[in-house]
């Protein structure tokens, strides 16, 4: 029998993490033996520290944190080895996935000690977030702890990923070919028109981001824009952008949460990409407090996440959870169209933009990698892992389908008639 190389225990291993006997990736171990199907992507595990972390973890944190902290790297194309690796085992289901069996432990574990890899369970990666010392979930200042950890990563980091548009939030593509800041602008344009906006309209941006959004609905639709984030450096971008736009007198930036709001009426509100950090027990109470802003037939657009696949609670130990967005919770598209109507909202327009989504990751994936030494410059390497790991899964999964996002449009009853026809704003 020919002896087994690091790779063909490495092999094992992933094997017993993934649930399956059939590798869909070569393997590279720190030796430099190869294992694996011949023609297919590689991977290198550089380290046995990438084992230990997979001993100690053995599923979808294991693995993401061995990637970040660059014990386990791609050789060649990040998307194809990502879904070749989704394709099999557990992560080729929908849903959470599942942790190995009794049998698969044993079998990490023996490959584990072979290897001279049992140990300690190794420190997490510094870009994890840690949030169970601040208040319970979704208070007002774990929220506001949450959202730094994501969005305080530096605004010129944002600037390399996102491009001149500096939106964090879908696009929408007239054609693949469209490009990504056209494709953007596209999306501002659709919102200010589903929401009906004209000069004077008075509009909330919640979750407001850089500006991208309070600057398009000013200068393209005179509105007047309050914008709110929990971000300080989005803040400090936004307001200094407002300025060089020539609006400060049209666009008031806050750092507020959502919950402190209280000078309403307004006409119209935009919540775009913000939903996500609600969370499930706290909907309905931002449901209210939206629609109490909200004058009589005032429109509200909600453009979240939306899991389509499997179970959809927040479960806080997935490489999402810990690296990307903390806290963070998805809704199926019927609850959050059910939690809308519930709170005295009539439905005026659902759209789905599952393949936009697809493409606007995929954008920026490239402009990562088109920007990689001076992105990890800007932050550190292992949070350019996260993004790189987090934007290009995600691409995959919307393309799954497992996915989507949808904008669906709201007003309060009373005031002016909606148009008869969606032509207002298509």
């Amino acid at each position: 029998m020919a002896r087994q190389t690091v790779a063909d225990r490495l092999g094992a291993a992933l094997g017993a993490v993934l649930g399956t006997t059939e590798l869909p990736v070569r393997l590279r171990g720190w030796d430099g033996s190869i294992a694996g199907p011949p023609g297919t992507p590689v991977v290198a595990v550089r380290s046995r520290r990438a084992l230990r972390r997979l001993l100690w973890s053995p599923g979808q944190l294991g693995l993401g944190r061995a990637y970040v902290a660059g014990e386990i790297d791609v050789e060649g194309d990040v998307f194809a080895t990502f879904a070749a690796i989704s394709s099999v085992g557990r992560l080729a289901e929908s849903g959470p996935m599942a942790t190995p069996t009794v049998r698969e432990r044993l079998w990490l574990l023996r490959a584990a000690v072979r290897l001279g890899a049992i140990g300690p369970e190794p420190t997490p990666p510094p870009e994890e977030a840690d949030l169970g010392r601040i208040g319970r979930r979704h208070s007002r200042a774990r929220d506001a702890a949450a959202i730094a950890h994501h969005y305080d990563v530096g605004n010129d980091f944002y600037s390399l990923v996102l491009g001149p548009s500096m939106v964090y939030s879908c696009a929408v593509w007239a054609s693949p070919e469209t490009g990504l800041d056209a494709a953007q602008a596209a999306k501002l344009d659709l919102v200010c028109r589903k929401l009906g906006l004209a000069p004077g309209s008075r509009l909330l941006d919640v979750g407001c981001g850089w500006g991208s959004m309070a600057i398009h609905a000013a200068q393209h639709y005179g509105a007047t824009v309050v914008g709110i984030t929990l971000s300080e450096e989005q803040a400090r971008l936004a307001r200094k952008r407002v300025a060089e736009a020539g609006l400060t007198e049209k666009v008031d930036i806050r750092v507020q949460d959502y919950r402190a709001v209280d000078d309403g009426p307004f006409d119209a509100i935009s919540s775009i990409g913000m939903a996500e950090h609600v969370g499930r027990q706290q909907m309905p109470r931002y449901v209210a407090q939206l629609t109490g802003l909200l004058r009589p037939g005032g429109r509200l657009l909600n453009h979240a996440i939306a899991w389509n696949a499997g179970d959809a609670t927040w479960d806080p130990d997935t490489f999402i959870a810990r690296y990307v967005f903390p806290d963070g919770e998805l809704l199926a598209l019927g609850e959050m169209v059910g939690l809308l109507e519930a709170g005295g909202l009539e439905v005026l327009d659902v759209e789905a933009l599952r393949r936009h989504y697809a493409l606007t990751l995929r954008a920026w994936v490239e402009r990562l990698e088109q920007n990689w030494d001076a992105a990890a410059a800007l932050t550190t390497e292992g949070r350019a892992r996260v993004w790189r790991l987090y934007m290009a899964a995600s691409a995959l999964t919307f393309e799954s389908g497992n996915m989507g996002v949808n904008q669906v449009l709201v007003r309060k009853p009373g005031g002016e008639e909606p148009p008869l026809r969606r032509t207002a704003w298509v």
